[in-house]
């Protein structure tokens, strides 16, 4: 039913548009054009549809073979065809008699007053993405609250697609709004806790676009507000972790993996709670696992996830008995950035601090965690390099005390770097 209701509230504009704006797949007018290794530009769904529900590994368009390598898949928002594309509509709408500002009220309207609400949310999120004085006509007109309204819905008809869909459209709405403290919307999901069990549901059932929308709202409730993140670990916990976690372990960058990072560092921050939960939820031995591909933002993110993880005894426990957790961490230490030896560095510290088992301090000397450390030291003495900060070099020099006289009786010890080893215990 949603779908001719769609069907039947588009404007002309909507059959009569330029061949450029059409995907090849579908034919229909792109929303959300990507470009793939061939150069051709597709409908993201579309195109995720053919090569992931599919199983193809060719070029719908060209029929050449997608190229197989590190980087399979890479699919690049085409955002120059989507600004022509908004714009074009935009201007197609304002030919009409109705101004923006009534079509906003118009609109709204529909959704408060229609069962078939998905094709004027999608309006409504294209205009308020190319006007500033559109989203201020949205905002004073209660335009918050009656979205809102579409998202809490599916709490009640949880089976129904179409409300799922229409839900999924209304944070696309909200996601185009920053969220601070003295914000309506963060207002409204202070006050309503419902609203955010809703964002929880469609990032655990959504599909990949309302699952973007939906962490994109949580990202920006994390970064720029004081939320109290109790009541979501109360309720949601592991739930909220796993879907979160699979948006990091995506093998095809994406933002939602991005922003899935991001959430997961503001919310372990302010709880030990959280980061047992995110434990329970396996975080630890995903990120262990995605940590040698990663890249260099993701990888200081990820470390930074597992230095806080590392904080509870859980966490350390999980790292140790992961069979490459120690190896992991210590292969991106001085091999990616000085923020990422940094934190390798507080990792090894507190797992040699709290687990100084006869195992865990030889598999530090097999993976040639100590050869680092050792290099960091004479970095620092030598005063170049990362390693010449100071707290860093505190941590090293505490680890080396700890365990230096069991690894230096080691074969495998290096030998040119046992003077460094001797200043330590001169020091």
């Amino acid at each position: 039913m949603e779908r001719f209701a769609d069907t039947n509230l588009r404007s002309s504009m909507d059959s009569d548009f330029p061949p450029l704006f059409r995907c090849p797949i579908s034919m229909e007018l792109m929303e959300d054009p990507v470009t793939i290794s061939t150069g051709v530009t597709y409908e993201r769904k579309s195109i995720e549809k053919w090569l992931f529900t599919y199983n193809k590994r060719t070029c719908p368009a060209t029929m050449q073979t997608v190229a197989v390598g590190e980087n399979d898949f890479v699919m690049t928002p085409n955002l120059t065809l989507k600004r022509v594309i908004l714009a074009w509509k935009i201007n197609e709408s304002s030919s009409s008699p109705a101004t923006a500002i009534d079509q906003v009220q118009s609109l709204l309207a529909t959704v408060e007053s229609s069962p078939f609400k998905v094709s004027s949310l999608r309006k409504l999120r294209s205009m308020i993405e190319m006007r500033d004085e559109v989203k201020s006509e949205f905002i004073r007109l209660n335009g918050i609250g009656i979205v809102v309204n579409v998202v809490v819905q599916i709490l009640i008809d949880c089976s129904d697609f179409s409300t799922l869909e229409a839900c999924e459209e209304a944070l696309g709405v909200l996601s185009q709004f920053p969220i601070s403290n003295e914000d309506e919307l963060f207002d409204e999901m202070s006050k309503r806790e419902e609203l955010m069990k809703s964002v929880a549901i469609v990032l655990q059932r959504g599909s990949a676009e309302g699952r973007f929308y939906a962490v994109k709202i949580l990202r920006n409730i994390a970064k720029n507000t004081n939320y109290n993140w109790g009541f979501v670990m109360e309720e949601q916990g592991i739930d909220l972790f796993k879907p979160l976690l699979e948006l990091v372990s995506d093998e095809f960058p994406t933002k939602s993996s991005s922003c899935a990072l991001d959430v997961m560092i503001e919310i372990l921050a302010s709880s030990k709670r959280s980061r047992v939960k995110a434990i329970e939820a396996g975080a630890v031995w995903i990120l262990i696992e995605l940590l040698p591909e990663s890249s260099r933002s993701k990888c200081e993110r990820m470390l930074q996830i597992l230095q806080s993880l590392c904080e509870c005894a859980e966490g350390r426990l999980a790292l140790v008995e992961h069979g490459m957790g120690i190896a992991a961490v210590t292969k991106k230490i001085l091999n990616v950035s000085n923020v990422a030896t940094k934190i390798g560095v507080k990792i090894l510290f507190w797992i040699s601090s709290f687990h100084p088992k006869e195992r865990v301090v030889e598999e530090m000397m097999a993976c040639g965690a100590v050869k680092k450390l050792l290099m960091i030291l004479h970095m620092a003495c030598s005063g170049v390099g990362g390693g010449g900060r100071s707290s860093t070099k505190e941590k090293v020099i505490k680890i080396l005390k700890m365990h230096g006289s069991s690894w230096r009786r080691s074969p495998c010890f290096p030998c040119e770097l046992k003077n460094y080893l001797k200043l330590v215990n001169d020091d």
